[in-house]
């Protein structure tokens, strides 16, 4: 898979999950993909969020690995 490929099938998976944030207050934005680790910030809400690591690796990085199968992680960066 490309480089453009990978990032698009990101960016399909944040598309993905981005209305469940939307509706808690929150957003989401890809920052980078370095060596199968997808960088993305969350926003709104989804900063203060005491469930936001759970949200990030249960919904996410899953929604994420399901459209691009060869990410090893996804991380919140500030």
């Amino acid at each position: 898979m490309s480089t453009q490929e990978l990032k698009s099938n990101v960016e399909k998976a944040l598309t993905e999950i981005r209305p469940f944030l939307e509706a808690d207050g929150g957003n989401i934005s890809l920052v980078s993909i370095d060596n199968d680790v997808v960088k993305v910030q969350l926003e709104g809400a989804c900063i203060s969020c005491s469930v936001n690591q759970m949200t990030l690796k249960n919904g996410v990085e899953a929604t994420i690995k399901k459209y691009a199968p060869q990410i090893q992680e996804v991380i919140n960066v500030e």
